[in-house]
């Protein structure tokens, strides 16, 4: 199967970029992805709210000015990877869309969204077939996971996740950055710091993942969108999922912790050959020298790295697994999926997966 833009949103060989939301965290991101992969564009805007308009930005041995979005923005995009909140994109990607470029946004905006598919392209690369000038990259935490439970799952059907995340500053964006380096700085000179950005005391402290918690289910925006994510991105809304969210104090790595019940038996040693084989996926499980998956390797890098597999003892069955993950929040947790969803709508073939 041959994998084509929509012919109502077709890419041109070197496409018009747009990044909007450029000054973020993820908008950085963007760029470095873009520069390092060697994106075929032929001309790169940059694009943000009144008060970053006119910023320089490096982008490869060049600098580009930051311009204002606004609604006339997007004549002759052909690609925009959105990254300034929920309510910039349903407001700008419908006008993006109507001006003929095909938007890959990084909010939350549009991911449930039935006629919206919501991509990872190691695992359901088919599903951008279906694009109708919106593709949505999925929550940051969900990708992780999923790189790590996706591969299980293609052999081996998942009944049920129940997972824990330990979430990253970079997930609430360059202020939350900024702000546990800040208050890490003060709390060894024993000083007082007064939270601005997050809820709590951040430096040297962990707390449940900073969005609302629904009264009449007890979960938290944040694991509400794993669970409801999860099946989508899977193709099977069978699959059951429980999440626990936490926000710690790491720069801009995610780790998750995964037990996966499973329709048959499965072993560790079966889950480590499927991993070791899985694109985007380093397996780093060495149990003799106790080294399996830390933030600090796997900031920076492409790969989720995935490891501490073994049989789940609750389970009589030998049904279920457990295994944990970590993957850098601003590449393949957003920037990077997201460029590589935009190379896809590029290539003559999809990988002969999803």
């Amino acid at each position: 199967m041959s994998l084509s833009v929509p012919q109502t949103h077709p890419i041109a060989p070197s496409p018009v970029v747009a990044i909007i939301g450029a000054t973020g965290a993820v908008g950085q991101a963007f760029l470095d992805c873009l520069a390092t992969r060697r994106f075929p564009l032929s001309r790169l805007r940059l694009l943000a709210s009144p008060r970053s308009a006119g910023t320089a930005l490096p982008f490869g041995n060049s600098r580009i000015t930051v311009e204002t979005l606004a609604e006339d923005s997007f004549a002759g995009v052909d690609i925009a990877l959105f990254s300034a909140g929920g309510d910039i994109s349903r407001r700008y990607a419908p006008m993006a869309v109507a001006a003929g470029a095909v938007v890959i946004d990084n909010s939350s905006a549009f991911r449930m969204d039935p006629d919206v598919p919501l991509v990872i392209p190691e695992i359901n690369a088919k599903a951008l077939l279906d694009h109708r000038g919106v593709i949505a990259n999925p929550n940051c935490a969900a990708v992780v996971a999923l790189m790590a439970a996706a591969p299980v799952h293609r052999i081996n059907r998942i009944r049920r996740i129940t997972l824990a995340t330990y979430q990253a500053a970079s997930g609430a964006g360059a202020a939350a950055m900024a702000e546990l380096e800040a208050s890490t700085r003060a709390h060894l000179a024993g000083e007082i710091y007064t939270p601005q950005v997050l809820p709590h005391p951040y430096a040297f402290n962990l707390f449940s993942h900073n969005t609302a918690i629904d009264p009449a289910t007890g979960y938290n925006d944040e694991e509400t969108k794993l669970m409801r994510e999860i099946p989508k991105i899977l193709g099977d809304d069978a699959v059951r999922v429980s999440a626990t969210c936490v926000r710690v104090p790491v720069m801009r790595a995610h780790a998750v912790a995964l037990t996966l019940e499973c329709e048959d038996p499965i072993t560790p040693d079966a889950v480590r050959r499927l991993l070791a084989a899985a694109p985007g996926v380093r397996l780093v499980d060495d149990a003799a020298r106790n080294h399996f998956p830390m933030p600090v390797e796997a900031s920076g890098r492409d790969e989720v790295l995935v490891g501490r597999i073994r049989t789940d003892r609750s389970d009589p069955t030998g049904r279920s697994i457990a295994l944990f993950a970590a993957g850098d929040q601003l590449l393949k947790g957003a920037a990077l999926n997201a460029v590589q969803i935009a190379e896809l709508l590029k290539a003559p073939r999809p990988p002969e997966r999803g």
